[in-house]
């Protein structure tokens, strides 16, 4: 224990990342009960706080109120003001509790619902497919993920909580990560910072396939450590390789998502933050599976939680269109989508995804600019995955939009309908015709009855001319009456029509 606290007290700022997490996990593991032990403390910690911020007032969120930190000691023989507990001694501190209060209330959550989903039973502990090194736990009722973050991460979710928050008013919809609390673990000299999220992929379906997916391709594959898991989480050249055709939407989905990923990005891009990445859980939907994962789900949902209790956290399908959509589409009434986002692949097979933005705590600060010019100059600089924020932005969105994720395109009309299309556009071209030819019909006919008034002087011009065919009058051609009554026959009569009304006119002139 003495040479942990030595360790935490020596650790700076440069080895900060790597040091500070293998401390944590080694300090962790030491203990037999440890992970209980963290456990059991934060939902201590959270049941007193969240409770005892219920005898103050609601009222505005204020700029101080961004910065408010409280803490309470929780001594293992429990106090006038704490319960007793069979933990060690900890202190529990609380970051912005009216500002995190505000953000549950925007999402719908309520202060008994929040500390049944917490507290009610132990927590799960999940694995961590990522290099950062926290640990991730999930409440039992599969609402939260409660993940440990780093100091420079908890300070700078700190700063970004006034943006936060006034991004959450202008857009509620958004695939950013939902954050409901920020709290500090203190035991034996460790600060164990923890953040309370939204849960993106729930457990009670099945994830077929999982993606992390950053938009780069340098070293963005899952290693053969990460293959042998149960339920891998695969990354960028994965995609490519499992689903090289994309994902396919309707228009209408299509845009809702394509553009909340570009209003978060702007966000994310004004914040300069960059390294983030998209979740993305990929459900099958068969009816061999529909029975078993609905009775498991139905199970969970009648065991785990209260009655008439709803989702506590937006899903996919709320976050980019709204509660009025679902996936029905896709789905019969007796299948329960969880608000996963519909979808087909390239095969045809009907798919329920569920995405978030995660890991944005990462802060384009002196460390990420040196990491990318190191790698810029041994690799392609536009690769790598740690870049400007605007770069950064861009490439995320081209990825998603050109690789990821696609358009359905509007099916070609049949047949039929394009020889209704052809008619009729034959039938206004053939009308244009007949006008054409009717004009021309009455212009020679008006020239032929004034050349009849002096057709006497014409025949005598004509027998003195030798019979020159220059001076012969021409006469209609019938092969223009032909094609036309081959175009059309209605048409063609109208014509003929008037041929025959102009035929006695011209005999009595001559």
């Amino acid at each position: 224990m003495k040479m942990v606290k030595s360790l935490a007290y020596n650790v700076t700022d440069k080895e900060h990342k790597s040091i500070f997490s293998k401390l944590m996990l080694a300090f962790l593991h030491s203990m037999q009960t440890a992970s209980s032990a963290i456990k059991g403390a934060i939902q201590l910690g959270i049941g007193y706080t969240v409770g005892n911020l219920t005898s103050k007032p609601d009222r505005d969120v204020l700029m101080q109120d961004f910065y408010v930190v409280e803490s309470v000691f929780l001594p293992s023989e429990g106090s006038n003001l704490t319960p007793a507990h069979h933990y060690p001694d900890f202190r529990f501190k609380t970051y912005a509790p009216l500002a995190f209060r505000y953000f549950r209330e925007l999402f719908g959550i309520k202060p008994d619902d929040y500390l049944y989903s917490i507290c009610n039973e132990p927590l799960i502990e999940l694995s961590n497919p990522g290099a950062s090194g926290s640990l991730f736990f999930v409440t039992s009722d599969d609402e939260f993920i409660i993940k440990t973050v780093q100091h420079k991460e908890a300070e700078f979710l700190q700063k970004l909580l006034p943006g936060y928050y006034m991004n959450l008013n202008q857009n509620p919809r958004t695939l950013l990560p939902k954050f409901y609390g920020l709290y500090c673990v203190q035991s034996g000299g460790i600060n164990i910072r923890i953040v309370v999220m939204n849960n993106v992929l729930p457990r009670a379906l099945k994830m077929h396939f999982t993606y992390d997916l950053k938009g780069s391709t340098y070293k963005r594959r899952a290693s053969r450590k990460e293959r042998e898991k149960s339920n891998p989480t695969f990354k960028d050249l994965d995609f490519l390789q499992d689903m090289h055709e994309g994902l396919y939407f309707d228009s209408e989905t299509h845009s809702a998502l394509m553009k909340t990923l570009q209003r978060d990005c702007r966000v994310l891009e004004s914040f300069k933050i960059m390294d983030y990445s998209l979740l993305l859980g990929i459900h099958i939907l068969n009816s061999n599976m529909k029975e078993k994962e609905g009775e498991s789900s139905q199970s969970v949902s009648d065991t785990k939680r209260p009655g008439g209790q709803k989702v506590l956290y937006s899903t996919a399908m709320e976050s980019i269109q709204g509660p009025g959509k679902s996936g029905d589409s896709v789905t019969t009434g007796t299948t329960n989508t969880m608000g996963g986002i519909p979808a087909k692949s390239h095969k045809g097979e009907k798919l329920l995804l569920f995405m978030g933005i995660i890991d944005i705590l990462q802060s384009y600060r002196l460390m990420k600019k040196l990491e990318h010019s190191w790698k810029a100059l041994v690799y392609d600089g536009d690769t790598v995955s740690v870049h400007r924020p605007s770069f950064y932005a861009d490439r995320f969105l081209k990825f998603m939009s050109t690789r990821v994720f696609k358009k359905i395109q509007a099916l070609k009309s049949s047949p039929s309908k394009k020889r209704c299309n052809s008619i009729t556009a034959l039938k206004a071209t053939s009308q244009e015709i007949v006008c054409a030819v009717s004009q021309e019909w009455k212009d020679e006919k008006h020239g032929i009855l004034a050349e009849g008034q002096s057709y006497a002087s014409l025949d005598e011009e004509v027998l003195g001319s030798h019979h020159r065919p220059d001076l012969v009058p021409s006469t209609p051609s019938l092969f223009e009456a032909a094609s036309l009554a081959t175009t059309i026959s209605s048409s063609s009569l109208n014509v003929d029509e008037h041929y025959q009304r102009d035929q006695p006119m011209l005999h009595s002139s001559r």
